[in-house]
């Protein structure tokens, strides 16, 4: 079995949702049942899924969950960018999360790559 908590990308994304659970703290109270939980959920659904896809016994099942974990990321990617036009987070911490889901999106494409057996 794999020990996905070992691997570069589930750390960062670990990480990452750590820092959105910290900047959504601060959002309106009237986005705490919208915006908030669909960035939280986002979020940790890349960890997650690379947890439960790790469980699993075949390369072709475990990158079915990178796969999923590839579009959460993409999700996360416009919540911030939503997140910034409405001016409840900085540009600077926009820049920053959105260029550090860029590089957790380029780590989980190889690994969904390696997995399906591409180059």
């Amino acid at each position: 079995m794999r020990e996905v908590r070992n691997y570069e990308v589930f750390k960062k994304a670990h990480q990452l949702t750590l820092e959105v659970y910290r900047l959504t703290a601060a959002f309106p109270q009237g986005e705490a049942f919208g915006l908030v939980q669909q960035m939280r959920r986002a979020a940790y659904s890349i960890p997650t899924n690379l947890s439960e896809g790790s469980a699993r016994e075949g390369e072709k099942e475990f990158a079915q969950f990178v796969n999923v974990a590839v579009g959460s990321c993409e999700e996360i990617r416009y919540q911030l960018l939503l997140s910034r036009d409405l001016r409840y987070i900085t540009d600077a911490d926009y820049e920053a999360l959105e260029s550090e889901y860029e590089s957790v999106k380029k780590m989980l494409t190889r690994l969904y790559q390696k997995l399906k057996g591409k180059k």
